[in-house]
């Protein structure tokens, strides 16, 4: 993944019909580990690369600071997702043959334009 959702989130389904991969999920989805908020599944998102300039979540967000950037789901993040996943903050789909989809098993597309600084710190998407 290389964008979240954070819990200045306001739940407004504004982001939803812009993913064009269906990477989010709204509270309340068995597979959103987020009570409160609405979630993007890490193994799933590819900000938009081949589809948008910019991720268009972040362009429909009215919130700022709700969608921040991550690390890049590439094998070099391999154990940060899986960390992450181990507490409880991703949800990483499990698959019946595969496994768990950590980056290992299938990297995603991401904006290589985004500085490591501005993803350590989950700078916000939309200033982007």
């Amino acid at each position: 993944m290389a964008v979240r959702i954070t819990d200045e989130c306001i739940s407004c389904e504004a982001c939803i019909s812009e993913c064009p991969v269906a990477a989010i999920l709204e509270e309340g989805n068995e597979k959103n580990p987020n009570d409160d908020f609405f979630y993007v599944k890490p193994e799933t998102c590819v900000e938009c690369v081949d589809h948008a300039d910019a991720p268009r979540c972040a362009e429909a967000c009215p919130t700022e600071g709700a969608i921040v950037w991550d690390m890049p789901y590439t094998s070099e993040f391999n154990d940060y997702f899986s960390e992450k996943n181990d507490e409880g903050i991703y949800k990483i789909r499990e698959h019946k043959s595969k496994g768990l989809m950590l980056p290992s098993v299938k990297e995603q597309k991401f904006i290589s334009d985004i500085s490591m600084a501005d993803r350590e710190s989950g700078a916000n998407v939309q200033n982007f």
